[in-house]
């Protein structure tokens, strides 16, 4: 069979945040695209955005739709992705979902491309693309497993609105004006959109993220902890996981305790084993005040990894600072990479 060298790609959610990203990076990577489907909700059908310089109207998302389509890039929402990823699968396409909607499904791979591309081989169609906060945190997380194990993490994390959304990112913007301008406003949307109580989030950090769930963790909590342990392949690894929204439009950071399984290892042996590390940079000088911040991670690819310091009373342990653009790696950037990586494995028929 002669090799494919260009692949009819659908975007659905094309007019959301992700989806936006998504295309930018489809062009920043020069994707082999043949054709472009840009598919939404029935509300934003209709519309037109630019891609390369071409206007695409948006096309409203049926099952038909994904007729033809070697990858159908899905980040429209959970019941979008339920409904008609299945749909585009019976089509032949390959759905690489940016929603909850499979990432716990057990026939269902769960993929970082630097932490465990070869479970893209036992896709039934469908790949999940994980949680932003989980992404970034694996990538840092593997090359330390695989050169000392690990047996332990404990993250909080440190999330911008942007997570939640953009009429989020308007929210926290609309309260900074309001409190400059000594003005009054009403929280609509944080920390979660629903009939309960919502929070002003500017000058405020808000240590709930999603619904919480019986055991009193929240939802964004165990979707760290359970699919942390899935991607690694580590069903008894201990995570535990506190999600809290800060005030910033965009860009993760988490605060990373972890803890390996080889004896009498140094922060500085962590930090060269992350220096080369695939999709890491390592932003570690504290005498020079060198460190991630998410202000500096906006619009790039990478995990950037600083403070590697040894735990001052377990010989084992060790703390991080992890920073990543959630809507890149942590959405957009890893969904087209998991397409990069299927074609590059030979996986698209």
């Amino acid at each position: 069979m002669a090799e494919r060298n260009s692949f009819h790609i659908a975007v659905v959610g094309a007019t959301g945040a992700v989806g936006q990203q998504m295309l930018k990076t489809l062009a920043d990577r020069d994707f082999p695209i043949s054709k472009l489907s840009l598919l939404s909700s029935a509300r934003s059908a209709g519309k037109k955005v630019e891609f390369k310089g071409k206007e695409y109207i948006i096309q409203e998302a049926k099952p038909e739709s994904f007729e033809d389509v070697d990858i159908a890039l899905f980040s429209a929402g959970g019941s979008v992705s339920k409904e008609l990823a299945p749909e585009a699968v019976k089509r032949g396409a390959i759905v690489v979902d940016n929603t909850s909607a499979f990432r716990m499904d057990e026939n269902t791979p769960l993929v970082v491309p630097e932490v465990n591309e070869d479970d893209l081989q036992n896709h039934n169609g469908i790949i999940a693309n994980p949680n932003c906060s989980t992404i970034q945190m694996v990538v840092a997380l593997k090359p330390i497993l695989e050169k000392f194990g690990l047996n332990k993490v404990i993250v909080s994390t440190y999330q911008a609105v942007s997570g939640s959304g953009a009429q989020a990112v308007e929210e926290l913007e609309e309260q900074t004006k309001s409190i400059i301008n000594n003005e009054s406003f009403e929280p609509k949307i944080l920390p979660v959109k629903s009939d309960k109580k919502h929070y002003q989030i500017v000058f405020n950090a808000i240590p709930q993220i999603d619904k919480f769930e019986d055991s009193g963790y929240t939802f964004e909590e165990m979707k760290m902890i359970n699919e942390t342990k899935k991607i690694m392949h580590l069903p008894e690894l201990k995570v535990a996981a506190t999600c809290v929204r800060i005030p910033v439009a965009t860009g993760h950071s988490e605060s990373v305790y972890f803890e390996i399984e080889k004896d009498g290892v140094s922060a500085e042996e962590i930090k060269a084993l992350l220096m080369d590390a695939p999709g890491v940079v390592l932003q570690d000088d504290p005498d020079n005040q060198i460190y991630p911040m998410p202000a500096d991670c906006v619009g790039k690819r990478d995990v950037f990894v600083g403070r590697i310091r040894k735990d001052l009373d377990e010989d084992k342990g060790f703390h991080m600072w992890v920073v990543s653009d959630n809507l890149l790696k942590g959405a957009a950037w890893n969904s087209v990479q998991i397409a990069e990586s299927l074609i590059k494995l030979g996986l698209v028929k």
